[in-house]
């Protein structure tokens, strides 16, 4: 049994490896890149919600998240490098190493998640003491970075079923799943914030309330799925055979993931030089960026997992065109996304600038001086995001660690220190530093990949 696939999950196999590439890429991606840009519309809500609030409460909600996604980095990084050897076991056919990594993983990421919060809901406030966490965002927000934590024990669950569901090609029924969740979280948040009048922590809430419902479909889902998708405990192997190569791509991602949230707690940290409410306006400004950047998210999701399927069946001619194609599409999004965000950026800030008893002209001001410059990155990111996916799906999570630290701890945080020290720039420093980042990591990711591509093209594929 543990052996068996269904007749839907062999169809897609087929599909994903034989069909033409650009129709694979829109089906598996573009359901993909809409959830993710609806996650980006999460953070929206979210931001929005705490502008009602006030500006002091945007910025406690930008420092917190990025404290959370530093510490949460172990739990996905098991996701996405379980999920990778899952879809490359899938397109090698081995069907049973299938059904033994799905359920260690998942086994692996509900233990690490208790773990986290038996760890870190108790002493939340001496932990954000340690990491210079300003004093009145830790009063603003301690309770909210205790919710958070709850919320990553559920997301770390959910994120291991959606990767699984995503190697499978399942995208529509994920972006279904999203759509049910957004709707919740939007009801419970409006119902929390605009009729209770709660704080921060209610926002909080609200997000993992709607986890909670996406949890409870996962579990019921792929308990009753069939074939060597369906988690059964008995299947959980924690044996070198199966562990470990789930372990060498997750602790690179995860590794990526921390440093990389940590560069940003950094950068945070460093902006407050200018005042608290900077740190809000460049979360906003992240914000914004994610509307156009997210869905470079969700095509890198899907394309990673048909990189390593097609991998594993030994196509490596069809794996380089993957990364070609994908990089156009990114391309196009992120023009298309400049091009807008260009005609709307000042009405997108005077909307999170407003609260319910007022309007800050100063945070505007700081949001729009933030992004203009944040915003020349959308179309870089796009190009080292089809890097990432296509080394990802190679198994080469080292390189893309590296690229990733190098793009906070080369072109971000000393950037950003020169500017602060040897130039008179307010706030705008800030968007300067994020447009050198974003921009030359798109550069160097490229030219990182070249070699790469080229050996990867030279590869004799697998016979038919």
């Amino acid at each position: 049994m543990a052996g068996f696939v269904s007749k839907q999950d062999e169809r897609f196999r087929d599909y994903a490896l034989n069909a033409p590439l650009l129709k694979v890429l829109f089906s598996v991606c573009m359901p993909l890149a809409l959830y993710q840009a609806m996650q980006s519309i999460f953070s929206v809500v979210d931001a929005l919600m705490a502008a009602h609030i006030g500006s002091q409460a945007v910025s406690a909600i930008s420092s917190l998240s990025q404290i959370t996604t530093m510490v949460t980095a172990v739990g996905t990084g098991l996701a996405v490098g379980g999920s990778i050897r899952v879809s490359e076991s899938y397109g090698q056919g081995n069907y049973e190493d299938v059904r033994k990594r799905c359920s260690t993983l998942y086994v692996s990421v509900i233990v690490i998640g208790l773990a986290l919060s038996a760890i870190l809901v108790p002493f939340a406030r001496p932990f954000l003491t340690l990491i210079a966490t300003p004093k009145e965002l830790i009063d603003a927000g301690v309770g909210y970075f205790r919710v958070q934590i709850l919320i990553q024990t559920i997301t770390f669950f959910n994120t291991a079923y959606i990767a699984i569901e995503r190697s499978r090609g399942h995208s529509k029924r994920l972006m279904l799943l999203n759509i049910i969740v957004f709707v919740v979280k939007l009801l419970v948040s409006a119902l929390f914030i605009y009729v209770f009048h709660g704080g921060v922590i209610m926002i909080a809430f609200a997000t993992l309330i709607s986890q909670l419902v996406m949890f409870a479909i996962a579990v019921i889902s792929m308990v009753n799925d069939e074939g060597c998708f369906k988690f059964d405990i008995k299947f959980a192997e924690f044996k070198k055979r199966t562990t470990v190569p789930i372990l060498k791509l997750a602790y690179p991602v995860a590794a990526q993931k921390m440093l990389f949230a940590a560069g940003k707690v950094i950068v945070n940290s460093m902006s407050g030089m200018y005042g608290p409410l900077t740190v809000g306006a460049l979360g906003i400004s992240n914000n914004i960026g994610g509307l156009t950047t997210n869905w470079f998210t969700g095509t890198h999701d899907g394309a990673s997992a048909l990189v390593s399927q097609n991998r594993g069946a030994g196509k490596y001619k069809r794996t380089v065109r993957i990364f070609w194609r994908l990089a156009v599409i990114n391309v196009i999004v992120g023009i298309i996304g400049y091009l807008i965000v260009t005609f709307t950026l000042p009405m997108l800030a005077e909307v999170f600038a407003r609260s319910k008893d007022s309007f800050d002209s100063v945070f505007c001001d700081m949001i729009v001086d933030i992004h203009r410059y944040e915003m020349m990155g959308y179309i870089t990111l796009g190009i080292a995001s089809a890097v990432d996916a296509f080394l990802i799906g190679l198994g080469r999570a080292k390189t893309v660690m590296l690229l990733n630290v190098s793009r906070v701890f080369i072109f971000r945080v000393p950037v950003l220190f020169v500017l602060q020290r040897f130039t008179n720039m307010g706030p705008e420093a800030v968007g300067v530093t994020m447009m050198t980042s974003n921009v030359s990591t798109g550069i160097v990711s490229l030219i990182v990949v070249l070699p790469t591509l080229i050996k990867t093209w030279k590869k004799p594929d697998a016979a038919e």
